[in-house]
């Protein structure tokens, strides 16, 4: 197997909040007690039939309407109807996208304690939207959100000690703050907590301790976990070598639209490991892997039909995958090129570069 690690530097996400229902709203009794308390003013009561609205829980969803009822309750100072409101305006649900007044809302919100709102006021920083980008300033809010216990926050300022943004560069301290989000079942920070074991960075290289935590991310459905948990399997790395059980993970995180589990499940068929050998196949999954921009799936796809192998003999299509793959630089896929134009026409170079240069990538 080629083997290529796969790590998750930075979870920048937004979250919004939700309530617990005091009222059953299944038979719509419960949803018109809660609207007659939110018509008399009670604050609590618009961020619930808020939540109701956008989620569609006891009453069509209608984004607009949440958005109404979160202003009403965010008008009153209600922390987590401001943060609920900040995220409709991020995401431009039921209003008009403007990042700048989804911070201002964040910013309420976090400055009265909302966990979810600070993580949220950090990513904005973090990414630079609604306010100017600072690192410092995006880890202030993280690590806030953080020492509250936000599993998503410490994932983030794990990344964050890991590559030195907004703090300087400490894998040790990486290792921490993801094992704080890992312990509390964070499938990113499990899998980024794999990634520090196996290469032994902030934390002494352990490839039985990596497959733990690849194991636990993959089994809540976490690509890039499944595909690195299969790359253990494929090199008996912190397990007994087993190319089924490798080709069982790259299947997982291939279905889940992952081009470089896509590119390995590929080779596998191509190569006959831990799966019969079928070229057909391996062309099919090197496609899909292509056609999101993987550059080796792109070169491996080229060779494919420059030999005819899965697939009919297309020199005019293997130039196209060799130009894509060459342009970002591989060295074999500009070997390639250079061997398959003495083959071609004028007119087939000229159709492969334009192939090539229209290609968007899925």
């Amino acid at each position: 197997m080629k083997r290529s690690l796969v790590k998750i530097l930075l979870v920048l996400s937004l979250t919004s909040l939700s309530c617990k229902q005091s009222e059953d709203t299944s038979d719509g009794t419960g949803i018109s007690k809660l609207t007659r308390m939110a018509e008399k003013g009670d604050a609590e009561s618009q961020f619930k039939v808020g939540v109701m609205y956008s989620k569609g829980e006891g009453v069509p969803e209608n984004a607009a309407e949440a958005v109404k009822w979160y202003r009403k309750a965010s008008d009153q100072g209600f922390a987590s109807a401001q943060h609920n409101l900040g995220a409709m305006y991020e995401s431009g649900r039921g209003i008009s996208k403007d990042e700048t007044e989804a911070v201002k809302w964040f910013r309420k919100a976090a400055d009265q304690g909302v966990d979810a709102a600070q993580h949220s006021l950090g990513v904005m920083y973090g990414a630079g939207r609604g306010v100017p980008k600072d690192e410092a300033e995006a880890m202030k809010w993280f690590r806030k959100a953080s020492d509250q216990g936000f599993a998503m926050s410490q994932d983030v300022l794990g990344g964050m000690y890991e590559n030195g943004l907004g703090v300087p560069k400490d894998e040790s301290e990486a290792v921490k703050w993801y094992r704080k989000a890992a312990d509390q079942g964070f499938a990113s920070a499990q899998h980024n907590l794999g990634v520090m074991y196996v290469e032994g960075r902030g934390a002494p290289k352990d490839a039985a301790e990596a497959v733990k935590w690849f194991r636990k991310a993959a089994d809540q459905g976490f690509a890039s976990a499944q595909l690195n948990l299969g790359f253990m399997y494929a090199e008996g790395n912190g397990v007994p070598k087993d190319e089924a059980e490798a080709v069982k993970w790259f299947r997982k995180a291939a279905d889940q639209g992952n081009a470089a589990a896509q590119y390995n499940f590929g080779l596998a068929y191509e190569k006959g490991l831990g799966v019969p050998k079928d070229e057909s196949e391996a062309v099919k999954w090197y496609r899909k892997a292509a056609d999101q921009g993987n550059g080796t799936a792109q070169l491996d796809l080229g060779v494919m039909y420059a030999n005819g192998r899965g697939v009919p003999k297309d020199e005019v299509q293997a130039y196209k995958w060799l130009l894509l793959s060459g342009s970002k630089g591989d060295e074999l896929a500009q070997k390639n090129i250079t061997r398959i134009e003495k083959n071609l026409t004028p007119a087939q170079r000229a159709e492969g570069q334009r192939l090539a240069r229209e290609f968007v990538p899925k």
